[in-house]
This record gives structure tokens, C-alpha cells and sequence, in this order.
């Protein structure tokens, strides 16, 4: 199985992305965790999207291409795998397709959770991260998961932080920048005909379950 999940941050991808792994096996290939991490080791391309980041702006395609491209052609590549936040462009998702008939391998499906913009607003704000990266690093949610001990991560007992690209302000940008770039996104899969809805408000095990009902119908 291999499958792309498309949807605004806070939709859930993560979520049912762990969800995919654990009961079909699939690898997660999350391009935000890898994005973060070269932030935290300052790497070149961490020190290039930082900024951006913190603005709430996408990264720029060719970065992220890159990335992606250097994982799928490398020795550990994934044969099975759930896209968590790549591609998010038309233009990634054509790069996307190129790279994966190279390397001989197809998709199987693509799922867009959808989501009212006040309800990821929501969500995001309220989440907050252990700050010990790379060896933590668990998410909790003030509103839906909070810690034990408020502030502190159950796991590791380090501070719990507000991500600069977790503030209100910053999810609306990053909001008004996904919507502008996912329609044709959205468009060019519904003309490959991989392309499924599924909303992303309902209890995670539904969603969980209709994904999986809308992949049935996609390789029926």
C-alpha cells in the first residue's frame, strides 16, 4: 500500500498516519519531522527554512523535492508508505509522480481529510511539544491530551513548549497559504482518480475506519 494523506494542519495526518503504520505496516515518511530536525542540528537547508517556518510560509518545492528524492532513491527506501505532508503543491505532487515512475512504484490512493478552519485553529493552539529534540519530542494538547503534570512531558519530564508555528496567527497564515495551494493539488489527483474524501472531525477510530473503507473502493 501506498497512499498520500492531504489535508491543513491539525487535520488529524498525524494521527492516522501512526495508525497506517502500526496496522498495515506502512512506513511513515513525514516531511515536517524532517524538516524540524534540520532546524534543530542548524543544518544548511534548516537554516534556509527556519524563517520560513516560523512565518507560517511553505518551504520552497525544490527543498522539499530534495529531500524526498534523496530518501526514495537512497538504499532505505520505503516500499510501502503513508505521505504525511508531502506532497502539498501541485507542483510537488507532479515532481511526486515523476520520481516514483523512475523508481517503478505507483500510488494506490489519496486522502484528504477535510476540516473547518476555526476547528484547526483550534486544535493547533492548543498543542504543545517536549522541547528535548531530537531524542523526544511528543506533541500533547491542552484541549484533547494534555500531559499529566502541566508543562512537562510524561515521557522524559522536559518543558512543554508553544511552537512558534503552533500561535493562532501563525496557523492562519499557514491556512491561507495551504488553501492556496491545494485546490489544483486536490484537482490534479481527482483527475488520476486516487483522490478520496474523508472528514477529519469524527472520532480518530472512524476515520481511521473510512479511510480505509475509501481505499477498498479505490483498488475495487
Amino acid at each position: 500500500m501506498r497512499l498520500v494523506l492531504v489535508g491543513p494542519p491539525g487535520s488529524g495526518k498525524g494521527t492516522q498516519s501512526d495508525l497506517l503504520v502500526k496496522r498495515l505496516g506502512l512506513v511513515e515518511v513525514g516531511t515536517g519531522d524532517i524538516l524540524r530536525l534540520a532546524i534543530k542540528q542548524r543544518t544548511p537547508v534548516g537554516v534556509q527554512v527556519e524563517p520560513l517556518l516560523k512565518q507560517g510560509l511553505l518551504v520552497p518545492d525544490e527543498i522539499v523535492n530534495k529531500l524526498v528524492a534523496e530518501l526514495f532513491r537512497g538504499p532505505n527506501r520505503p516500499e510501502c508508505f503513508v505521505m504525511d505532508g508531502y506532497p502539498r503543491t501541485y507542483a510537488q505532487a507532479v515532481a511526486f509522480d515523476a520520481l516514483l515512475a523512475q523508481e517503478m512504484m505507483n500510488l494506490d490512493g489519496v486522502i484528504n481529510l477535510a476540516i473547518a478552519d476555526d476547528e484547526v485553529v483550534r486544535r493547533i493552539s492548543g498543542r504543545r511539544c517536549c522541547s528535548n529534540l531530537p531524542a523526544c519530542g511528543v506533541c500533547y494538547n491542552i484541549y484533547a491530551k494534555p500531559s499529566k503534570v502541566p508543562g512537562k512531558c510524561d515521557k522524559c519530564g522536559s518543558d512543554l513548549v508553544l511552537r512558534d508555528d503552533d500561535k493562532e496567527e501563525t496557523v492562519r497564515r499557514r491556512l491561507q497559504e495551504f488553501h492556496k495551494n491545494t485546490a489544483e493539488l486536490l484537482d490534479h489527483y481527482r483527475r488520476k482518480k486516487l483522490l478520496r474524501e474523508v472528514s477529519a472531525t469524527d472520532p480518530v477510530e472512524t476515520i481511521y475506519a473510512n479511510i480505509v473503507t475509501a481505499l477498498n473502493q479505490s483498488a475495487a
